[in-house]
């Protein structure tokens, strides 16, 4: 049986925002059976040895997969996919395409925007970030400007077919989907809004509401 490690409670600004739900929607889509266990971020669960053993950055979310354990959203997704032999082409070329622009999500995209999201932060407490804040800006135009060209024409982001690339890529967007920064770019601002029409997405997104947000 898998097991999948999520969110029970956590605070309230991360709602609908944590990467146990690349997971979820990834499972929802495959259709694939699976036991939930919910942590509770704010009482440390996440900071114990037994979940280090899971996930060394203590981190949500990890699984459990008959034995196999893994932590990191984008590794649990391509192992997931390839299990299942959903959400990702048969032939080489395409899960090479897939693995391509997963990484492309979580280490060019998701940089810049990540941190624009901790600057702001830091600015609630006071502190000028607006040096740093220019640096990533610079950072997201640029490689926003090269995503608006790629989805151009392009339904999903690495084949034909919707697969955990485009998972990983319209959750990281959606970081942003209530910004400024989207407009110059109407075929990424589409891109997310598009997949996240899915009947699996909004389903997965009803169920952690209810579990997660009425806690």
């Amino acid at each position: 049986m898998l097991t999948v490690y999520g969110f029970a409670r956590v605070n309230a600004w991360a709602h609908g925002r944590t990467r146990d739900l690349r997971v979820l929607w990834a499972l929802e889509e495959m259709g694939v059976s699976y036991k939930l266990v919910g942590l509770d971020h704010t009482a440390g669960a996440l900071n114990t040895e037994a979940y280090r053993a899971l996930s060394p950055f203590e981190q949500i979310p990890a699984i459990d997969d008959d034995g196999l354990v893994l932590s990191e959203s984008g590794a649990i997704l391509l192992h997931l996919a390839k299990k299942s032999g959903k959400l990702i082409p048969a032939d080489t070329a395409g899960q090479a395409q897939v693995m391509r622009w997963c990484f492309s999500a979580l280490n060019t995209v998701e940089f810049p925007i990540l941190n624009l999201a901790l600057l702001e932060f830091t600015e609630k407490q006071g502190v000028d970030v607006r040096a740093q804040r220019e640096l990533m800006l610079k950072l997201a135009h640029r490689f926003l400007t090269g995503l608006e060209r790629w989805l151009k024409g392009r339904e999903f982001v690495a084949t034909d077919g919707f697969t955990v690339a485009d998972i990983l890529m319209s959750l990281v967007l959606s970081e942003i989907e209530d910004q400024p920064l989207f407009e110059p770019y109407p075929s990424v601002r589409a891109y997310p809004e598009r997949n996240k029409s899915r009947p699996a997405w909004k389903r997965t997104l009803e169920a952690y509401r209810a579990r997660v947000e009425a806690t």
